[in-house]
């Protein structure tokens, strides 16, 4: 496991982190990676995060990564969790093999949008295709609609497809910047089933930031597999009162029923009281890594 502070025994510390602040010294723009074509989600996340900056479109979450670790982008933007899906399990993964550190979160609201060829008709839709996830959260809207459900690789790509194609009777389901880039109609907006859809980005990059406001701090450690020992790693936690936002446990690949344990808790590693609770965790933990320290969003 590289990066950040790895344990294993009492030797735990945390690197001290720079004053990075996603900014080129030389003034020029920041160039950030997402997954996805260009109208993504992910990519509306990077513009309302970071700003005016160049978008990276690359084709997996692995390529994601690999950008910022080759240099071909100063940062990325992941997304880690959905409020209705649950998490991206890939990148807790991608995360945890790669050496760089979280630096930001960002909360967006995702409102997807029945998109066609300019001219088509409600009546004409007779399939949708889209992301299997944006298919799922919008299940029961095309069920009241007899519209066929097809999966495809991506939201924005499935807009691409579609313009591609010149099908009057075929749908996409994607966010309203793509049905503008790509020159569509939208036909309907809102199609969600649940309008408490978020997705939860985490940006990434090979320095470590100083958190300002209210942080939190996101780490993953092992345990030995004996009774009571997550219960002892938590408490570590619960005696300082520090507010647990999240745990989600991960296979240890090549250990059979061995786990990896994410937690995301409020509070910076510049705090004294994390310090303590860090150093208590190693007490019990085989290794214990930093991910990182960062701001905690506010909408």
């Amino acid at each position: 496991m590289g990066g950040g502070a790895i344990v294993s025994g009492s030797s735990f510390q945390v690197s001290p982190p720079s004053t990075f602040n996603l900014r080129l010294e030389t003034g020029g723009i920041l160039k950030i990676a997402f997954q996805g074509e260009p109208g993504a989600y992910s990519e509306q996340a990077v513009f309302d995060y970071f700003g005016e900056v160049e978008s990276l479109p690359c084709e997996s979450f692995d390529a994601v990564f690999e950008a910022v670790n080759a240099g071909r982008s100063e940062a990325a933007l992941i997304p880690i969790e959905n409020s209705l899906a649950g998490s991206i399990h890939q990148n807790y993964d991608l995360l945890l093999r790669n050496d760089l550190h979280i630096v930001g979160e960002y909360l967006l609201r995702v409102r997807h949008c029945l998109i066609a060829l300019p001219g088509a008709q409600m009546a004409d839709i007779k399939k949708a295709i889209s992301h299997p996830q944006a298919l799922g959260q919008c299940a029961g809207y095309l069920r009241k609609r007899g519209i066929i459900a097809e999966a495809v690789y991506d939201t924005a790509g499935s807009v691409k497809m579609l313009k591609e194609s010149g099908a009057h009777d075929t749908a996409a389901i994607a966010s309203r910047r793509a049905a503008e880039l790509y020159g569509m109609q939208i036909l309907e907006e809102g199609i969600e089933d649940n309008a408490e859809n978020y997705t939860r980005f985490l940006a990434i990059q090979k320095e470590a930031v100083i958190p300002t406001g209210e942080a939190k701090t996101s780490i993953v450690f092992t345990l030995k597999n004996q009774p009571g020992s997550l219960f002892r790693a938590i408490s570590a936690f619960a005696l300082r009162d520090i507010d647990l936002t999240k745990i989600e446990s991960r296979p240890l690949q090549g250990k059979p029923w061995d786990y990896l344990f994410y937690i995301d808790f409020i509070g910076s590693t510049d705090d004294e009281k994390t310090k303590r609770a860090l150093d208590h965790l190693d007490e019990y933990a085989v290794t214990l890594r930093v991910l990182g320290s960062y701001t905690r969003f506010k909408g």
